[in-house]
Formats: C-alpha cells, structure tokens, sequence
C-alpha cells in the first residue's frame, strides 16, 4: 500500500473508440492502421451493406404489397394464409466483414434500421430476422463484441409488449452468439428530446395501421428519467444476468440528476458513447466537456472494470484520402494555452440554443476565432486523451481496494481457523485503525491516574491485556501509548495461534524488549494474569502454573490469578459481530477487573441498508451449481458498482440545471443513503448475565429447557432481532443489504476538557468524520436469491435475526416489499424467501 500521505501516480486506461453511422468504406487493415495511428483503440463497423438493406426492403415492400391485393397470380391463398417474408442467407455484398486478423479490434453494430419493439407482427419477425442473421455472420467471422440499438420509446401503451418481444430477440441472440459479449445501446434516461428521428429505409414507419392506431399516443410523451433503465431491467431480467449481456450507455449534452446517474453507475456499462453534440465549446472553439460529465467519466473509470469510450460522429479517420500524409498522435499533451482553454471553457456558461446555433454557423467545429483552423485534426479524442492523463488522485481506500472492488469474499472465522500471515499483514497496513486505537488507550490509561482508580499490577502498573494479539500490532500501540501519557504498564499478549505465537516471541525479544508476557491459549481459556518466580513478566507460556481452584484474593496476589484493568481486542467483523466479538469478550470477561474494567472496544452497532446490486447478483447466480449455499452466504466485499436505493434528500443533493453548474464550477453531491441501526453490544456484560448464561450451559434444572435454536441456551444473550422500515422514492430491484458497523473504542473518562468518544466506523454516514480513510473492513452484503422490484414511492420492511445453537452463530433476513397507497394504506407487492446462513454459520 502507498504511503497514505503520497502521491498517486496511477494512470486510468482509457479505450477510446471512432464511430460513423454512415461509414463510407469498410474498415480494413489499412484504416484500423490509420485510426490507432491516431491514438483510437478501435472502431466499429455495420454487420451489413445498404445492398442487404435494399435487399430487405425489396422482399417487405413486395410482401405488403401482396397483403394489400389480398391475392395475385403467384399466389393462390387468402389474405391470412399468407406465409411471412424469409430473408435469404448473406452473402459477399451484403456484408464488409470477413474473418481476418483485425477483426478483434472492431466493435460490430447491428442495423439500426430494424424495429425489434414494432407491434406489427410482420415488422417484428423481418427485424428478429435481420438481427440473428446479422448476430451469427458476425460470431462466425469471430467478433468479440456486438451493439445492439436499445428499444424506441414510441409505442406508448404498448411499449411494455414491444418491450418484451426486444427482450425475447436480445435472448435468441446470446444463443446464437454464443461466445459473443452484446451491448445494448440506450440513452441515459427516456426524454423526448433524445428520441432519434426515424430514417428513410427505417421498418419503424412500415407498420400496418391497424396495429399502429392504437398504440400512438394522444397526448406528448413525458420524460421518465428511470424509462431506459427499466428497459434494461426488463431485459437483463429475461436474459437471467447473463454475464455476456451489457449497456451501451449514451451521454447527452445534459446530464439528468445524480440518482439516476448513480444507477447507472451499479449496472453493467460496458460502452460509453459520446457524440459530438454533447461537446461543449470554450471561447477558442475548442470541444470540451462540462463539469459534470467529467465528473460522470472520472466516476465509472474507477469501477473494477472501467467501460470503454465511444466518440461518435466526431468525423472521418484523418489522412484517409491522403496514405502519405502526417497525422499528429492525439496523445493528451495539450499545447499549455489549449489545455487551459479546455480546463476554463469546461466550467464556462454554457450557450443559450440560439446561441450554440449562432455559434455552430460561424465556427464549425474543427475552426478557430476567425479563419484560423484548430490544427489538430482530432480535437474530440485529444480532448479525452487531456482527461486521462489529468484524472483525479485515488483515495487512501480506493488505492487499498484496487482489485478488490465487488469482490466476494467469504468472512473470516478466526476461531476455528489459523489466520495466515498475509491475512494479518493486509490488517496492519491500515495506520487510521492502530492510531485510534492507540489513542483509545492513551486515554484511558490518563483517565485511570486521573480518577485514582487502583491497579491489578505489581508496582501500581495498570495491567493490560491484548486478546487475539495476532502478529502482535496492538501490543506494539499498548506500549506507545504507555510512554505517551506516562503511565506504567504491565502487558499481556494472548494469542491462540500457535504460528503467530511465534511471530509474538521474536517481537518480544527484538522490539518490546522483554516487556511483554506473551501467552499460547484461546483467550476464553485463560484463567488471567499471574505473578510467580517460575514465569516472570515478559517470558513466553503456553499453559498456566499449577493452583488449587480454591486460591482466591490474597492469596493468589503473588502466585494466582490476578485480573485485567484493560482488556484490548480487535475481533470485530464487517457487520461488527459476524466474527464472534460477542461470544469472545464474553468468554474472556472473568479476567477483567469487574470494579473499574475496561474493554477496548467498549460497544458496537450493526446497521443495514438495501442496495441494488446487479453485478453482485449475478456473479453469486454464476455460482450456484458449485455453491448452493451461495446465495445465503453473506459476503464480505468491497461495494462499488451499487446504488443506495432508500436516501436521504439535502439540499446538495439536488440536481441544478447544467448552466448552473457550470456557472458555478461545481459538482453535484450524491444523496445520503439511509442506513439504519440493526442492534448493539456493549462489554463488559453485567455479572447477573454471564451467570445465567453459565447456569443454562450446566443443564440443571433451573438452566431452563434448552435453546430456542438447539443447544442449552447458553448463548441466548448473544442473540439479536431487528426490524427496520425503509423509503425509496424511485423505483429500483433490490439484490441484497449491505452492512456496516460503528465501534465506540473508549467513552471517554469523564474528565473536565476530556478529549471525548474514540470511534471506529464503516458506516458511509459517519465514516468521514469517526474513522476517514479507515481500510481494514470492507462491508457485509446479504443477498437475495430473487431480486425484489421496487415501484417508486415504496417502503421496504427488512427483518433480521442472529441466531446461535451454543456450536456457531448465524443470521437469518426477509425482505417485504410494499407500494404506500394514499396516506395511511400500504399494498404488499411481495415477499423474500427467510435466508439463513446456518449452514456457512460462524463456528463457536
């Protein structure tokens, strides 16, 4: 990990496509040449020829034609007998693809011509045609990647059963294709403005009026920000999350809100497509790009697999027409004055309508002020080239989680398993934690002098005892904070792992200097500190000496058991309790002082949240045949690609209109998910508790009959239930809950001018300002098997349980789905399965 006070030096990868949608030539060799000598990494290319077009054409205007005559000479049956239309196979002009070695580089586009949505069923079957012949020639010739043109909005009522036949064609054409990956090329959001324009040729207009009629609308369509993206659940939801299934996303010169954005943000993007008129111009004419769409690209350049950047109608390949010529390498270093030109004109006003037309007329792009021409012939993909080069720093954790982003990882269960030195190593490279830590310490050891509390210690010395000390950093912190605040103390490292016993020895001897007593044994089996000639302070030991269970008080002061005044731990989870800090603090508990004990930590919170989390979703599907326990495993992984589907609304979170923005050089603020306390813990326990639990666990009479989950009940106390209620007022799926936790490491003394709480926390809410920069936990996510559908202005009712049969401790969740109806009424829309972990549950 960098140091977290230096630099970033990280580069994105950008791949940055061309593409004309009336591509004069085919792309050969030559041109795929010429384009990466430009500094493109690819283009794309038509699966077929407008000689194919005309083909079809011909054979549907014949077909119609013999519909409307209701019967001619060749064809002697009635007006519904009438077979449909076939299209012949390809063949050499009605394709410019053929098998070569550049074939991998381009990106294949179907025709947009075609119109899977048509409710005339004539129309749907020639497109569905047209589509799976162009989708097999294309996996044949052995390209990797196809794009598909998204549904058209145009069919109002019926847009929901054109819809489904899309989705149905985009299935056929996974299997068709069967090692294709396919991209779905949709607007960013469902506004009428963005609707292309039918074209001559297009099939859309063909459609018989008698399924027509009824579907147009009477009145003006309305923007649905969330129409696209429910387009495109519709389809990956029938094409079951198909790994090989993605969105083409199309950036508009005005971004809709963050909300939206951000859920685009949690989906499968492959593609990002500009065209040129999302370009703004700065005073120079020079294109650029406003705040916010920089901020969008920054943004998805950071997923664990970034999209690819798609220019679209940016003009032709330079020096096509001349092989000889010199074309300059859109490399990114922008000469200083055309850099600042773009920096300043990205946060510059942007033009009225009238004024960008006025604008376009008298500088074309590609022109300067005046009659001086922009001397670089790739302004658009320049200007790109000048982003990558000049993104943002990575953030502390963005830097320790490069890799792991939306990686699934199964919790770990330190009880039952030997954690690995890498494993510890990963830990204690996160400084925040051990500063808070030691911080925690300091303070309570100030605190202990300053309230003249008495000592277990020989010598007055505060003891203190690291429990699960690992490979020893903590101890290291416990010493620091000794010295900083002036306090003596006596240390205790307890350690169950017979290999990081060893790493504790050699720390002892080498860097503590012998101040330590380093001792072998789950923490729950030790009996506590002793004081005795045979094991003095700062030796290794493995067991115990010899004492009679009868020597207590001062008798054992010298030669039996003392206690702890601090006992340390670090043993929380992602979801705080998931690796069994309850259950452990409890075991150990009889060692500490139970006048004035402390334990660091001294409480901990869990707290939830649904997400939408389609990419998690569908690598846990992909595992279901090897793991059927999968979908009820909760996972530790590093979210990224989600979207929070319950907010909170501010003020800053409200999406200004883009001459805002940019007028004012500002980016908008995502909205504050609402994430909500599931339950706490709070150590030591009160003495009445432990006792009851011991009695439970002897199976006498008064112990009670046993469990409510099996066992005897012993550790019933640990158990948990939760119920919480949450809002989304936009429509989303719900693929899981993510988890956090607060710590409280130390409350503070109570001292006049104290410094107060010392916090830990994951929790997005609160993170920044308890523990920023914190990387040691990831968060917890609990999945659904079946993702939930959330109408807008819904509630979501999450129940939540820890369980435990005294053997291990796991959790069980629902999932309720409601649609609030008026003001008081509430309409279940559905239920989750009860998900239990019981079978991957924590081991006690």
């Amino acid at each position: 990990m960098d140091s977290p006070t230096g630099g970033d030096d990280f580069t994105p990868l950008f791949y940055v496509g061309q593409h004309e949608s009336k591509r004069a030539l085919p792309v050969t060799d030559r041109i795929l040449r010429q384009a990466q000598d430009c500094n493109y990494d690819m283009l794309t290319t038509p699966i077929t020829s407008p000689h194919f077009h005309s083909r079809v054409l011909a054979l549907l205007s014949c077909h119609l034609s013999q519909l409307r005559s209701g019967s001619n000479a060749s064809v002697s049956a009635s007006y519904d007998d009438l077979p449909l239309p076939i299209i012949p196979p390809l063949t050499p002009v009605d394709t410019p693809l053929t098998p070569n070695k550049t074939i991998a580089q381009l990106l294949a586009v179907t025709s947009p011509w075609i119109d899977l949505c048509s409710p005339d069923p004539l129309i749907a079957n020639v497109s569905r045609q047209v589509l799976s012949l162009e989708i097999a020639y294309a996996a044949f010739c052995g390209v990797g990647n196809i794009i598909i043109i998204g549904p058209k909005f145009r069919y109002g009522k019926a847009h929901a059963d054109g819809l489904a036949q899309y989705a149905r064609a985009v299935q056929e054409a996974l299997n068709v294709g069967a090692y294709v990956q396919i991209q779905i090329l949709l607007p960013i959001t469902d506004h009428p403005e963005l609707d292309i324009e039918d074209e001559m040729g297009d099939l859309a207009p063909f459609a018989r009026e008698e399924y027509v009629e009824d579907t147009v609308e009477k009145e003006a369509r309305r923007p649905d920000l969330y129409g696209t993206w429910d387009a495109w659940n519709v389809i990956r939801t029938l094409c079951k999350y198909s790994a090989r299934l993605f969105v083409a996303l199309s950036l508009p010169r005005h971004l809709p809100p963050l909300s939206i954005q951000s859920r685009w943000h949690s989906e499968p993007v492959r593609l990002l497509s500009i065209n040129a008129s999302s370009y703004l111009r700065n005073p120079k004419s020079f294109p650029v790009l406003s705040k916010t769409h920089q901020a969008l690209i920054s943004r998805f350049m950071r997923l664990r697999n970034p999209p690819w950047i798609l220019l679209s109608e940016v003009g032709p390949i330079p020096g096509l027409d001349d092989p000889n010529a010199a074309v300059p390498v859109a490399d990114g270093f922008l000469s200083p004055s055309t850099a600042a030109d773009a920096a300043a004109g990205a946060g510059s006003p942007l033009p009225t309508p009238a004024e960008a037309s006025q604008q376009q007329s008298q500088f074309p792009l590609g022109a300067g002020s005046g009659s001086r021409r922009i001397k670089d012939p790739t302004p658009h993909l320049s200007y790109i080239r000048h982003l990558q080069r000049n993104q943002p720093s990575r953030s502390i954790i963005e830097r320790f989680g490069s890799g792991y982003q939306d990686y699934l990882q199964a919790p770990l269960q330190p009880l039952t398993d030997n954690l690995e030195s890498i494993t510890y190593e990963v830990f204690e490279k996160d400084p925040v934690k051990y500063d808070w830590y030691e911080r925690a310490i300091a303070q309570a050891l100030s605190d202990w002098v300053a309230q003249g509390k008495y000592t277990s210690g020989a010598d007055s010395k505060v003891v203190v005892a690291v429990v699960g000390a690992g490979r020893g950093p903590l101890v290291t912190r416990v010493l620091r904070a000794s010295e900083g605040a002036g306090v003596p103390v006596e240390v205790w490292a307890v350690e169950k792992n017979p290999n990081a016993y060893v790493v504790l020895q050699r720390h002892n001897e080498e860097d503590w200097q012998g101040r330590v007593t380093v001792v072998k044994s789950d923490m729950r089996s030790w009996k506590g500190p002793w004081h005795d000639p045979i094991t003095p302070i700062g030796h290794a030991t493995t067991s115990p000496p010899p004492m009679s269970m009868s020597e207590t008080g001062a008798e054992s002061e010298r030669s039996g058991y003392g206690t702890v005044d601090i006992l340390v731990s670090e043993l929380l989870g992602s979801f705080a309790d998931n690796e069994l800090s309850p259950e452990c603090l409890d075991g150990v508990q009889h060692v500490l002082n139970p006048t004035h004990g402390i334990s660091i930590p001294s409480s901990y919170t869990a707290h939830l949240t649904p997400i939408a989390a389609p990419r998690l979703h569908a690598d846990i599907s992909s595992r279901s045949a090897t793991d059927p326990a999968g979908p009820e495993t909760p996972y530790v992984v590093m979210l990224h690609a989600i979207d929070f589907l319950s907010t909170i609304s501010s003020p800053s979170s409200t999406a200004p209109t883009a001459s805002t923005t940019a007028t004012n050089n500002t980016i908008q603020i995502n909205p504050l998910p609402h994430i909500q306390t599931a339950w706490s813990f709070t150590h030591p326990l009160p003495p009445s508790t432990l006792a009851l639990s011991a009695l439970r666990r002897s199976g006498s009479l008064s112990g009670g009959g046993g469990g409510l989950t099996g066992g005897a009940g012993a550790n019933e106390h640990n158990t948990r239930y939760s119920r919480m209620n949450f809002k989304c007022r936009d429509r989303g799926v719900c693929h899981g809950l993510a988890g956090y936790f607060e710590a409280v490491l130390y409350e503070g003394g109570g001292r006049e001018g104290g410094v107060g709480r010392v916090e830990l926390s994951t929790n997005p809410e609160t993170m920044e300002t308890k523990s920023r920069d914190m990387t040691s936990w990831f968060p917890i996510f609990f999945p659904l098997k079946t993702p939930m559908y959330l109408p807008d202005n819904s509630e979501l009712e999450v129940s939540i349980w820890r369980q435990t049969d005294d053997r291990k401790v796991w959790y069980e969740w629902l999932v309720e789905a409601f649609l609030v109806v008026g003001s008081e009424r509430r309409v279940r829309l559905g239920v989750s399965d009860l998900h239990s972990s019981q079978k991957n549950g924590c081991l006690m």
